[in-house]
């Protein structure tokens, strides 16, 4: 089964989604300041997004909607490469290390 959120009628539907990323970074979380809320008066109605600008950050910034901008294909397809290549390497460590440990047999996997 999916896990799915669902939205409440009359919200807006959001742009984006959790784990998309952005120039800004991967968004984490998102909020709703609802059209009748005290939030809304101060800033708006409409979706915020937490934002993680890094994999490696312990940092966080809200974004509004209209702040977030999508990265390119390219830039994408580049940001995804590279992971995947980090994610390759460390896995060649973790089998070597596997490999140290007295009296394990390895496949040949």
């Amino acid at each position: 089964m999916q896990p799915t959120i669902t939205i409440p009628y009359g919200w807006k539907y959001p742009h984006f989604t959790l784990g998309q990323r952005t120039e800004q970074g991967i968004i984490i979380g998102m909020k709703y300041y609802l059209s009748d809320s005290l939030l809304a008066y101060e800033y708006d109605e409409g979706w915020r997004y937490l934002v993680m600008p890094d994999m490696n950050s312990i940092e966080e910034e809200n974004h509004l909607e209209n702040e977030i901008k999508l990265l390119k294909p390219q830039e994408l397809k580049t940001l995804l490469e590279a992971e995947i290549k980090k994610r390759l390497y460390q896995l060649e460590v973790l089998k070597y290390e596997l490999k140290t440990i007295p009296g394990i047999v390895m496949n040949k996997n």
